[in-house]
């Protein structure tokens, strides 16, 4: 950490100076890199950045060096599950005043195409996402974010919890896009961290049944503490017919599937109950896959793309402030920003033990 951010927050206003960013130079090389501390625009809040989740986004563009279209073409900043603390603002920047605590949605859309105006923003073809190339992510001690996409988190709101509305978000868009009900059941295929918050949104939601299946044993006992009702182990015989059984036959309202391959997607539908839905939330490894359309159509099931998240992160925070919902057991590694790549690997190579990887640009908490 540079000695000049660590002095820079000691007064608030104009912040100048230089502070230590995480730095993708090529896909699996992070290097340590001084940068001017970023000036807001007018309409801009700069944040002290706290804490940041490790993605599955940022672990893939780390091994890979891209996401179907998306390629790393120069050095570029990783991390976009963030949250801070305000220590500076625009001078049309009107919502918050330094020393505010903040969760940071790190898509900043146009607010002026047809679909941020209907609601449906997270469609802007404009949008500009932390972390996703070539816009820089959160793995620096400071970053600059337009006052609209910040939230305000209170005290009992860890800087951790706030890092994780962001992948939260995703369960809560999903159970959203399907309408979901108080007391209806649900079975979520894949117990990553997104599949994990997912289960503590249903259970905000007011579930009666959340089932979920991974092929991890730790994940699935995170799912358990977390509020789901059963598990299924992936590895043992049919999860499909395993799942089936606790429902007598009949499926679960809403099937989530979030562990991006075509054997878990083919599950998801399989749990299903006649009339019920599904929410797509994995990307598979490949663009097309085969899909049973007569058992689809016969049992009317209505189908969801789950694409970031749309108005979720005031939800999300009023959930984590009544208590409704406890994520810190999923934060399992902790690392400071000079332990960047420590903690991509990490998160690269323990997916049996790790849920998630939490790094702390400004120093790791007392």
């Amino acid at each position: 950490m540079s000695e000049q951010a660590q002095g820079a927050t000691a007064a608030y206003g104009t912040i100048t100076g230089r502070m230590t960013a995480a730095v993708m130079t090529k896909p699996g090389e992070i290097i340590l890199e001084e940068q001017d501390i970023p000036q807001p625009a007018a309409d801009e809040v700069l944040v002290k950045i706290m804490a940041v989740g490790v993605c599955g986004s940022d672990v893939h563009y780390y091994e890979h060096g891209r996401i179907g279209p998306y390629v790393v073409e120069k050095p570029l900043i990783l991390g976009h599950e963030c949250a801070g603390v305000v220590v500076a603002c625009g001078p049309e920047a009107r919502r918050f005043q330094p020393g505010d605590r903040v969760a940071i949605e790190p898509g900043v859309t146009c607010g002026l195409c047809s679909y941020c105006k209907s609601g449906r923003y997270n469609l802007c073809p404009d949008v500009q996402f932390l972390a996703t190339p070539p816009v820089d992510g959160a793995f620096v001690q400071y970053i600059t974010h337009r006052e609209d996409f910040l939230f305000a988190i209170p005290d009992r709101v860890t800087y951790e919890e706030a890092s994780m509305v962001e992948p939260l978000s995703v369960g809560i868009h999903a159970l959203n896009r399907a309408n979901f009900q108080p007391g209806g059941s649900v079975a979520i295929i894949g117990a990553g961290p997104v599949g994990l918050l997912a289960v503590s949104a249903a259970k905000a939601y007011g579930a009666s049944r959340i089932i979920v299946s991974d092929l991890e044993e730790k994940r699935l006992q995170a799912a358990l503490a977390l509020g789901a009702t059963d598990v299924v182990p992936g590895r043992a015989g049919d999860p499909a017919g395993a799942i089936l059984a606790l429902t007598g036959d009949l499926g679960v309202d809403l099937a989530i599937e979030t562990a991006g391959h075509p054997v878990a997607l083919k599950t998801a539908l399989a749990v299903v109950r006649r009339g019920g839905k599904l929410s797509i939330v994995g990307l598979p490894p490949v663009d097309e896959v085969g899909l049973p359309i007569a058992e689809i159509c016969d049992k009317e099931i209505d189908i969801f793309g789950i694409f970031r998240y749309t108005n979720t992160y005031e939800q999300a925070i009023r959930f984590l402030s009544a208590g409704a919902i406890d994520m810190m057991p999923m934060v399992t590694d902790h690392y400071p920003l000079e332990q960047a790549q420590d903690a991509l690997e990490r998160a690269l190579t323990n997916k049996q033990g790790s849920l998630k990887v939490m790094v702390y640009p400004n120093g790791l908490p007392e």
